[in-house]
Formats: structure tokens, C-alpha cells, sequence
């Protein structure tokens, strides 16, 4: 039963010190998922630290940094589950210069919990955490109200940062906004219906965690199955990977990029568990019935329904690299699930401004963590999806060619 359960990915963001690295804590601790030894562990950094009480935030900041300056730097991953679901969450930094952090931690997140102050309501990186996660089209965002119990839970301050948030993502892509008031601290409207709040009808936000609908959100439709690894014995040859996109049945014609080679799929396994189909985000291995000519990175997809084959690339990209700006010109690998090639920025469109959205034409440079649209030009052909269509096969990475440096995550147009 539990190996049947629904895994359900989500991401804690927003600025720093808005609570969510207590509101996981919080969460790990009213669900009952906290070990004897993790809570002794908090009593004794509560004495070391000289605490009145158990800081449920050192939970997920396991860096001594983190826990001597009250921080989240790196992206903290917790694992629990409940009757209804598998949960992986994952706490992302709030600070300004750790916004790639966040970007890598919330790219395969089908929600993202926002965190804002209720005194201080939004700020400027709270704005950028959101812009991100609408380039990273995450499907659901929940915004949490945090430190109500700051403000003596009024509802006037919860409307009043409610519609300022609604205002400013209006102009964003989302299709699924809620807003829950709660304290992380004393957990309010986390797991328990909060008492302090009765103006308040909503659900809680371990509720809404369990019954979000979000199986629709998966490609069913655009058949892609990049191959990570290829096993060739006696006995044939056996392409492993995950599906990125769509449904593969045993019997489907497919189609091998960039071969342009058709086969029929002849068996679907896994270890020794054959299948009759596989789904996105599935691992599974294939075989074909033609012995084609496949080697890492290649694709099979449906004949009749191609990634666009190019190597012009227009880009929305956040640059992460501290030493260096962007530059026209320069070198980069451009790398993604399918694809890896060298690649030159052939422009830069506009910079986006994060208080206004504005495109910023005039930006003079592109530095760390700043979000552009750009023009990419690689030496070889690359097989990708738009963002919007297929988040796996239209997100990529650039590396710097010299110092082997991630310095760019980027979503396809």
C-alpha cells in the first residue's frame, strides 16, 4: 500500500528569514515524522544555542553556518509520508546570492510554497522567487502568510498582503494561487485548524498538500524518451532512461532522433518486471524490434509527433555565475536531457526587471542572479520541446567551457 502511495514534490520559498525552514520543521513535527534521536538532537542544540525552545528550523538547515547564523544556503531535502502521500520537500535558500540554490532545488516541484511576512509583507526577492517559479512553470502555488501571530492574526493584514500578491503575479503565469494565513512558529492552519483565526474557512496546508489534484499536470500527450544508458549483449540491446513525456505502449511505432530511424517497441521492463506501458518520470528500459544505431543522448519519440530539431534557441535564462557576466560571444556547453553541445549566446533580447516585470533593454550587463531573455546558437542540431509544452525536454544548463562551472539554468521559448 505504501509503495503505492502518490509522490508529491514541493519547494518552501521566498525571502530570507520568512520561516521556511520552522514551517517544514513544523510540518515534520505535527505529521509525526520526526525521529527520537532527530527531536533529542533539537533539545540539545537548544541548549547549546541557549534557545527557550526546540528550533524546529535546524530540522532542515544542517550546515554549521546555517544553524549558527539562523540561514538556509544550501537546498535542504526532507522525506516523509502520510496516509494519502509521499512527500520529498525541499527548503530553498531566501538569501539574494544563493537564488541559484533556489532555481535548482524548485525545478521539479509540482508546488511551491511561498512564504511572506505577514509584518513585513512582499519584498523583492519574494517577487523573484515567484517570477521564478512561473518561468519554471511550477504548476500550483500556495502562499503562506507566515507569522500571523506577529500582526495578532487580523484578517485586514492577511487581505491586505493577499491582493498586493494577487496584483503583482496577475501579470505571471499561474493557474493555481492560494492563500493560506498561518504561523509556522506555533502551527497555525498547518496541520490543526488554527483557533486564533476563525474569519478564516479554508483548509490547512498539510490538507491541501494531501488532496492537491496534480496528475494532470504530467505531458501525456508529446512521447519523449531520452536514452541515459545503453546495454548490449547476446541477447540485444537495451535502452534505459526516464520518460520525459507521454505514454509508451509495448507494440508503438516509434521513431529514433536524430537517426530518423522507425522501430516498434518490443518490451518494456524494469530489473526483471516487465510492463505493458510506461508514464513520465517512470525509469524504465526498452527494446526495439530493429537493431538501430543509439548512443546516450538520442531520443525515440512518435513518428508523427517530433521536438523541434534546430540550432537556434530563444531562451529565458537566470544567470548564476558570481565571477562573470554574461557575454555575446563566448563559449558555453549547452546541456540538457537530451542534448549536449557546444553553444555561443548570439544575443541578449532584454533583461527583466523584478519590480515591474518590465523588459529592461537598456540593462548594460547581465550579472549573477539577474533573468534574461537571450539568443543561443549551438554547433549541432538539438531536440527540445518549449518549457511550456514539456518542463524536462525544454529546460537546459550552461557550462562554462574553461572553468566547468554551471553558469546558467535556462527555460526554451
Amino acid at each position: 500500500m505504501k509503495n503505492e502511495k502518490q509522490l508529491f514534490r514541493f519547494t518552501t520559498i521566498g525571502s530570507v528569514d520568512n520561516g521556511k525552514s520552522t514551517l517544514i520543521g513544523r510540518l515534520l513535527h505535527d505529521s509525526k515524522a520526526i525521529y527520537k534521536n532527530q527531536y533529542e538532537e533539537l533539545e540539545n542544540l537548544k541548549s547549546l544555542w541557549h534557545n527557550d525552545q526546540v528550533n524546529l528550523a535546524h530540522l532542515t538547515d544542517g550546515l554549521k553556518r546555517e544553524r549558527e547564523e539562523g540561514i538556509t544556503i544550501d537546498v535542504a531535502y526532507r522525506y516523509f509520508s502520510t496516509p494519502k502521500r509521499k512527500f520529498i520537500i525541499s527548503d530553498s535558500p531566501g538569501h539574494l546570492e544563493y537564488t541559484r540554490n533556489m532555481v535548482t532545488g524548485s525545478s521539479n516541484a509540482n508546488a511551491a510554497v511561498i512564504l511572506i511576512d505577514a509584518a513585513n509583507g512582499l519584498d523583492e526577492q519574494t517577487k523573484r522567487h515567484t517570477i521564478i517559479s512561473s518561468l519554471l512553470r511550477i504548476p500550483h502555488i500556495i502562499v503562506c502568510v507566515n507569522k500571523m501571530d506577529k500582526v495578532g492574526f487580523k484578517r485586514q493584514r492577511f487581505e491586505e498582503i493577499r491582493q498586493d500578491y494577487e496584483s503583482f503575479s496577475s501579470k505571471l503565469q499561474f493557474s493555481d494561487v492560494r492563500f493560506i494565513p498561518i504561523s509556522a512558529l506555533n502551527g497555525d492552519n498547518i496541520v490543526s485548524k488554527s483557533q486564533k483565526m476563525p474569519w478564516y474557512d479554508g483548509t490547512t496546508l498539510m490538507y491541501t498538500l494531501e488532496n492537491m489534484y496534480f496528475s494532470g499536470d504530467k505531458d501525456l500527450v508529446n512521447c519523449r524518451f531520452p536514452i541515459q544508458t545503453i546495454i548490449q549483449n547476446n541477447e540485444g540491446k537495451y535502452l534505459s532512461g526516464t520518460v520525459a513525456g507521454g505514454i509508451f505502449k509495448k507494440g508503438d511505432k516509434v521513431l529514433v532522433l536524430p537517426q530518423e530511424k522507425t522501430s516498434t517497441i518490443t518490451r518494456i521492463s524494469l530489473f526483471d518486471k516487465e510492463y505493458v506501458e510506461a508514464i513520465p518520470m517512470q525509469s524504465v528500459t526498452m527494446e526495439l524490434a530493429d537493431d538501430i544505431e543509439i548512443k546516450r543522448g538520442d531520443l525515440i519519440a512518435r513518428p508523427n509527433n517530433k521536438p523541434t530539431v534546430s540550432t537556434d534557441i530563444d531562451a529565458m535564462i537566470c544567470w548564476f555565475d558570481d565571477n562573470k557576466e554574461l557575454e555575446i560571444g563566448n563559449d558555453y556547453i549547452f546541456f540538457s536531457l537530451a542534448n549536449e553541445s557546444i553553444c555561443k549566446i548570439s544575443s541578449i533580447l532584454y533583461k527583466l526587471n523584478i519590480e515591474t516585470l518590465h523588459r529592461d533593454l537598456d540593462f548594460g550587463k547581465i550579472e549573477a542572479n539577474d533573468i534574461a531573455r537571450i539568443q543561443i546558437k549551438t554547433t549541432s542540431n538539438v531536440l527540445y520541446d518549449s518549457y511550456s509544452k514539456n518542463r524536462k525536454m525544454g529546460s537546459f544548463i550552461l557550462i562554462d567551457k574553461t572553468t566547468n562551472n554551471t553558469v546558467a539554468a535556462g527555460m526554451i521559448r
